[in-house]
């Protein structure tokens, strides 16, 4: 099973850390994140990855960046998880 999440990531943030959920213009959900590295040579994207895999318990392998590997609001998938995974360990969606 695959679970895509959204994420709105801010790089050289001082700290890596989930920050809990929040809804873009268009009342999408997706999950605000911090990490400490800068967004230079992919840094801060596996970061982003290694955080989210940790949170989740699953291997670093499991997640991926699908899309926005150059923006803030990043598409993630990830493996080996269900949708009730995400609110269980990050918060209900609000």
């Amino acid at each position: 099973m695959t679970v895509r999440l959204a994420v709105r990531l801010t790089p050289r943030g001082g700290r890596d850390a989930v920050e809990g959920w929040a809804r873009d213009e268009k009342g999408q959900p997706y999950l605000k994140a911090r990490v400490a590295a800068p967004p230079v040579e992919g840094a801060a994207n596996a970061a982003l990855a290694k955080l989210i895999a940790k949170a989740l318990k699953v291997s670093r392998g499991a997640v991926r960046i699908a899309a926005g590997d150059q923006s803030r609001l990043k598409i993630l998938e990830i493996d080996g998880i269900a949708q009730a995974d995400l609110e269980r360990v990050f918060g209900k969606i609000k």
